[in-house]
């Protein structure tokens, strides 16, 4: 049976759901992180990661598909370890959090990743590699809360001065794996559930939809403009949850 949502939560899924896609075929990638704070405007921030998460790995295996061998396996190493200990953190601490705990965290990950947009640096001296455990536990633990992972990753990775090809391709290896640690432990947590389960295979056309778009938006539209209205997106969502959880 289906979630007895609400006309404007199914919207803000739908939408969260195709702009997830769009992120996963590798146009403006950064900006599937709305995706946890979109959808809990109107639902529980946990429910929302745990109805996505089933969704991201159909989206993973699109994306891996259309970009496997273009990836930096070598980054990939290095990235994997941090990766794990960071999915562990967030299963260790999630239980600690009640939901307007999880929505405020939310909230400010929301408003760090829009600074995070409007003040990254341009390309200088690449970062040094020893950067890469961290980079991989931040974000194997804001993914496993919100799948927020991008802004920890892309803070190591575009200072790395990867080729965009290898940076797309890079970026998709490390979410899906981050994606296939987290099941066991949403299901063991209940995260994941029958009713969830038949909303997401629900949504699998619109994630569908949203990856291939992705694939044909990324040399035919501007990036630049897309980014800025995401940034202000994040900022909007990310203040309209800190207020709700403090309210």
């Amino acid at each position: 049976m289906l979630p007895d949502y609400s006309w404007l939560a199914w919207g803000l899924i739908i939408f969260s759901t195709y702009l997830t896609g769009v992120s996963k075929g590798g146009f403006a990638g950064g900006f599937g992180t709305l995706s946890v704070p979109l959808m809990a405007l109107a639902i529980g921030p946990i429910e929302a990661a745990g109805l996505l998460l089933p969704l991201l790995l159909v989206m993973d295996a699109f994306t891996v598909k259309a970009w496997w061998g273009y990836h930096d396996r070598t980054e990939v190493r290095r990235i994997l370890p941090g990766l794990v200990l960071g999915v562990i953190i967030g299963t260790l601490l999630i239980g600690s959090l009640d939901e307007n705990g999880v929505r405020l965290l939310l909230g400010v990950l929301s408003l760090l990743f829009a600074l995070y947009m409007l003040l990254r640096p341009a390309a200088g001296r690449p970062i040094s590699t020893r950067w890469a455990p961290l980079a991989g536990i931040g974000c194997g633990f804001t993914s496993f809360l919100a799948h927020a992972g991008a802004p920890p990753i892309n803070l190591y990775l575009i200072p790395r001065r990867l080729a965009k090809r290898t940076f797309i391709a890079t970026c998709a290896i490390v979410f899906a794996a981050v994606n296939l640690m987290k099941l066991g432990p949403y299901l063991w947590l209940g995260e994941i559930n029958l009713t969830s389960a038949w909303a997401s295979l629900v949504l699998v056309p619109v994630a569908w939809a949203g990856v291939r778009s992705g694939l044909w938006l990324q040399h035919r539209v501007n990036e630049t403009l897309f980014y800025r209205l995401i940034i202000i997106a994040m900022a909007i969502v990310g203040v309209q949850l800190v207020v709700k959880a403090l309210g």
